[in-house]
């Protein structure tokens, strides 16, 4: 069995803070543990559990269902070893401004996480989930255009906030994008930051750039990456216009995106902005 599963149920609600009956009740419910048998039969228990149970009792914590706790929690990865984790109770604060366009309350939960907790912790724990959830909201119906224009908005100036001096240092540079017509850069600037945590330079133009544009800033810089964002498909032929006219001066090509697909001399990229930097970067 190893060190995975080797915590017996009253160890994991001592170190989790939660009652052996009602581990019992989210395990029999939810499936939200995963413990496997000794040979007599007893349950043991790993650390994913654990980090399940906690994250399960945060989000309890931030006003969701049990339910729902338990689904969130299933859904999402398990932390590494010392990985930081922003707590769910201020990214339901965050969530909840957002949603009634409270911007001081907003900012004040904003502050509050980057003031305890890393930028890669942030993203990961707190803007890219919130970010799912606004946009299946809305597609629901349950979120206004107003709120979603909101929030994206408020989001996107604190993360440009962030950026301030991202082209400083002497690691590789990336060029950073949205093709013709293309204005949605909000997963771009989460790219970005991604992009600078591994020590690389960026240049961030942003959205509907032109091709010309990116020509002469691409022979201006030499960077190493190009990158662009495209949501709607019909803006891919303004990527594949600029590495036509590139001719030569041709740094690595990516492009990602929910409208993304795989186009001549331009390279994929896959999963969330902070996956498809670590991408990058390797």
């Amino acid at each position: 069995m190893g060190d995975a599963a080797q915590l017996r149920i009253g160890e994991l609600a001592r170190r989790t803070g939660v009652a052996a009956e009602l581990l019992r009740a989210w395990e029999r419910r939810y499936g939200l543990l995963s413990p496997t048998r000794t040979a007599a039969g007893y349950r043991l228990y790993s650390a994913a559990d654990v980090g399940r149970v906690r994250r399960m009792r945060d989000l309890l914590d931030g006003g969701l269902s049990a339910a729902e706790a338990a689904r969130q929690a299933l859904a999402e990865r398990a932390p590494a070893p010392g990985e930081e984790i922003a707590p769910a109770a201020v990214a339901s604060e965050l969530r909840l401004a957002l949603e009634r366009l409270d911007d001081a309350s907003a900012q004040a939960a904003f502050d509050r996480l980057l003031a305890d907790y890393s930028t890669p912790a942030v993203l990961a724990g707190v803007v890219l989930p919130l970010l799912r959830e606004l946009g299946d909201g809305w597609e629901r119906g349950e979120i206004s255009i107003a709120q979603e224009h909101f929030a994206s908005n408020l989001v996107r100036g604190r993360l440009l906030g962030l950026a301030r001096g991202w082209d400083r240092g002497s690691g590789p540079r990336a060029v950073l994008a949205c093709p013709s017509g293309e204005r949605h850069d909000l997963g771009l600037v989460i790219f970005g930051l991604g992009l600078r945590e591994h020590g690389w330079r960026i240049t961030f133009l942003g959205a509907d750039t032109p091709p010309h544009t990116l020509m002469q800033t691409v022979h201006r810089l030499a960077p190493e990456a190009l990158v662009f964002a495209v949501a709607d498909p019909a803006r891919l032929g303004g990527v594949a216009e600029t590495v036509a006219a590139l001719d030569g001066v041709m740094p690595t090509v990516w492009v990602g995106g929910a409208g993304a697909e795989q186009l001549d001399g331009v390279q994929l990229l896959e999963g969330s902005p902070l996956e498809a930097a670590a991408q990058v970067a390797r």
